[in-house]
């Protein structure tokens, strides 16, 4: 049994810390607003009142909404005490607070991992996660036995973390991108009459096998954004990711002006700024597209 920290109890964290519980280890959890913490104490976690509690721990994660909740958790104070811990962040942040991230938990004496992952809490759940990891070899080492409690493969893709957080949001892009294109073509389907199940089902049973076609296929034909797996502010904010790192590399994405359009009208929509992040195909299948 090993001692962990995990901060950050949100949609996602909280099944990935369950696993970490279940699988036997003595787990502290932190997080900003105590109701999600309880179910993981009743499971057998420790509540820690404070990050640097969680911290303390020789190995942590975390699971945070953004780089401004991850500068807050992951602060130099946070991070004070004994040398020799490993940090890992398992949150889409942007490349630019991986790096300061990274020092900042060099200065303290703490290793740091990025390992941002691929699935939605229910495949967190299952253990089932591809983990895109990015950090010294030691380190990934020393985490290997808790990664295969999260997930079913490592994707190492450097030893510079930033990289990892690149990956991730190249990834979300092309999440965000088969939702317009899913939008569009249902879109055309429905206007001459064709049911967008059994349009959605030949997409994903023929030439566009996998969970993104088919699951997010099934929820944007039936409507079924809520409740969120995964917030339209949030996938407005990997979009933003794109954008930036596109702009830090002078690379034009032609088409991000277009998914920038649809999130903005998405994020201003009552019936839409809540729910699941796939619900901005309803921009383009509803006609609310914007002209200009």
């Amino acid at each position: 049994m090993s001692t962990l920290g995990f901060l950050g109890l949100g949609t996602m964290g909280r099944e990935m810390a369950r696993r970490l519980v279940d699988a036997g280890h003595d787990v502290i959890v932190w997080n900003r607003s105590a109701d999600a913490v309880a179910p993981l104490v009743e499971a057998g976690a420790r509540a820690a009142e404070t990050p640097a509690e969680a911290l303390a721990a020789p190995i942590s994660f975390s699971m945070l909404a953004n780089d401004e909740a991850a500068d807050h958790v992951l602060s130099a104070d946070h991070l004070a005490g004994e040398p020799g811990r490993l940090h890992v962040s398992m949150a889409s942040l942007s490349p630019d607070a991986a790096s300061r991230l990274a020092r900042r938990h060099a200065e303290a004496g703490v290793g740091y991992l990025a390992a941002p992952v691929l699935g939605r809490f229910t495949v967190a759940a299952a253990g089932e996660l591809n983990i895109i990891a990015a950090g010294a070899a030691a380190d990934l080492e020393r985490v290997a036995p808790y990664f295969e409690i999260l997930g079913k493969r490592v994707w190492t893709v450097g030893a510079d973390p930033r990289i990892a957080n690149v990956v991730k949001a190249a990834v979300n892009y092309d999440i965000i991108h088969a939702f317009q294109a899913i939008a569009e073509s249902v879109a055309l389907v429905e206007a001459n009459d064709v049911d967008a199940g059994l349009f959605t089902e030949l997409l994903s049973s023929t030439l566009f096998p996998g969970p993104v076609y088919t699951g997010y296929g099934a929820m944007i034909a039936e409507r079924r954004y809520t409740p969120p797996g995964f917030t339209m502010a949030l996938g407005s904010k990997d979009l933003g990711l794109a954008e930036a790192i596109a702009a830090e590399a002078g690379i034009v994405l032609p088409s991000a002006p277009v998914l920038r359009r649809a999130f903005d009208t998405a994020l201003a929509s009552e019936d839409l700024k809540d729910v699941d992040w796939s619900g901005v195909a309803e921009i383009t299948r509803t006609g609310r597209y914007p002209t200009e």
